[in-house]
């Protein structure tokens, strides 16, 4: 590769740092040390690598708990995970909290610094795809106020977001954005961070992908000894935020005793880590997300009333993309011109009868459905212009192939089915009952998240056999 970077090496025996660095500094990189997990994570925060090789078993804590601390600062440096104690539910993981690739030890050099030069292409080419979204003209408000501004459907989002960042009231107001998956949450969110606060800090958490027990200590930080791992002390993110923003997104996961402690913070403006002694200034403006409709969880009892009215100051509902079809062919010419900077291609813009074809599909995945079907199309079919025929067989039949699958529990009661198709039916029913709530859907089912997913995993393996068998029959 041509182009140098820097690479931050995190294991705690030094002949591998020694011997990585210098297979790194013979390929003309830059390469940092880093002896355990907390040094690792200052080092990414001061030096901003290109790339980190981080080993699974340090002193001081786990490299996946490096990699959750990262992710969670909102830090997103490629990770390839090093571990002599190699396991499939490790990698998964892994790859799960954002890791870009997982190597077990022993490895050739060989084999590594293939790896290493993959992770920095795909790296120098999602930096190339944000030089591209950043060029476009910054009338006020900056880069994501421009891409809702250029989508009529959210006339009304743009307006909302203007007065926030207008406000006297400045950080005092908290927002809560209301809307299906996929349809724009976090874009809104940074939209109104940088109305506000342009160069300042947003870190943003998942709240259901962090148990309520870590993601305590995620937000307030952490004294050194508060808990068993607690081997230094730690900021949280609100720390981390100083003026800026903090984005919770799902926040209707978060249990209930976690949401009382939430809702002391933002009535008083102050928190303390865990372990603690004094209280420091909450300084940053909050911004909370859902899928959920809240007021059904209150009534459930799954999610507090006063923390509902205390975030909801500003609310902030986003319309599902089925609702503003003709945003669609706006949206598909921007994604087609981002993909092609990002991937090296030169596909021309989506012809107004594909867009027409675009605009009968329902997207129940929303804007991110759109967005990784183009990005899907260009990588597998390199077109020149994406036809009708690139099209998934359910896009250019317009059907919905959740609720088509949901519906068919009508079949339950009038036809004798296998078991199994019956459970099928009748999982997808719930799900789609639930607005996709994977974590409502599975209480009410009665079984973990992960075998939800692990069962939803294996139908949509099974469906895409069966689109592809219909492709090849319509051939």
């Amino acid at each position: 590769m041509s182009k140098k970077h820097t690479v931050l090496i995190c294991d705690d025996q030094d002949n591998i740092r020694s011997s990585l660095k210098e297979a790194l500094h013979n390929e003309g990189h830059t390469a940092l040390e880093a002896p355990d997990g907390e040094t690792a994570v200052k080092l990414v925060g001061s030096s901003m690598p290109d790339l980190l090789l981080l080993d699974l078993k340090l002193p001081d804590m786990t490299g996946i708990e490096v990699l959750r601390q990262l992710r969670a600062a909102g830090h997103s440096v490629p990770v390839i995970l090093m571990t002599a104690y190699g396991d499939l539910p490790t990698a998964v993981e892994a790859m799960k909290l954002g890791a870009y690739d997982f190597v077990q030890k022993p490895y050739s050099l060989g084999e590594m610094k293939a790896k290493v030069n993959a992770a920095l292409k795909v790296r120098d080419r999602e930096r190339a795809s944000d030089r591209l979204t950043r060029s476009a003209p910054d009338i006020s408000g900056g880069h994501y106020l421009n891409l809702l501004r250029n989508t009529p459907g959210l006339a009304d989002v743009v307006e909302k977001i203007e007065k926030v960042g207008r406000s006297r009231a400045g950080n005092e107001v908290s927002v809560l954005i209301q809307g299906e998956s996929g349809c724009g949450k976090e874009l809104v969110s940074r939209a109104i961070h940088e109305v506000s606060h342009p160069g300042a800090p947003f870190m943003e958490i998942n709240c259901a992908a962090v148990p309520d027990t870590l993601l305590e200590s995620e937000l307030f930080g952490h004294e050194k000894g508060a808990f068993t791992d607690a081997k230094a002390a730690k900021e949280g993110l609100f720390e981390l935020a100083g003026k800026g923003t903090i984005f919770l997104d799902e926040i209707g996961e978060m249990g209930v005793t976690l949401q009382s402690r939430l809702l002391r913070v933002i009535e008083n403006r102050r928190f303390r880590r865990v372990g603690g002694k004094s209280d420091k200034e909450v300084r940053a403006r909050i911004i909370a997300a859902t899928n959920r409709e809240l007021q059904k969880a209150i009534e459930e009892g799954v999610f507090r009333n006063d923390l509902y009215y205390r975030l909801q100051v500003i609310e902030i509902e986003i319309p599902p993309l089925r609702e503003r079809t003709d945003d669609i062919p706006e949206l598909a010419r921007s994604f087609v011109e981002i993909y092609n900077g990002e991937l090296g291609f030169s596909c021309a813009a989506p012809s107004e009868s594909l867009c027409e074809i675009l605009q009968t599909y329902p997207w129940p995945g929303n804007v991110r459905e759109l967005k990784n079907m183009v990005r899907r199309i260009l990588i597998l079919e390199e077109p020149s212009e994406i036809l009708p025929e690139h099209l998934p067989a359910h896009v250019r039949r317009g059907e919905n192939p959740r609720g088509a699958m949901a519906g068919g529990v009508e079949r339950i009661g009038r036809e004798l089915l296998p078991l199994a198709e019956v459970e099928r039916l009748h999982l997808l029913h719930v799900l789609d009952a639930t607005g996709n709530n994977k974590s409502k859907a599975a209480r009410i089912l009665g079984i973990s998240r992960q075998t939800l997913r692990e069962k939803l995993k294996s139908y949509q393996s099974a469906a895409v056999a069966e689109v592809a068998k219909e492709e090849r029959a319509e051939a």
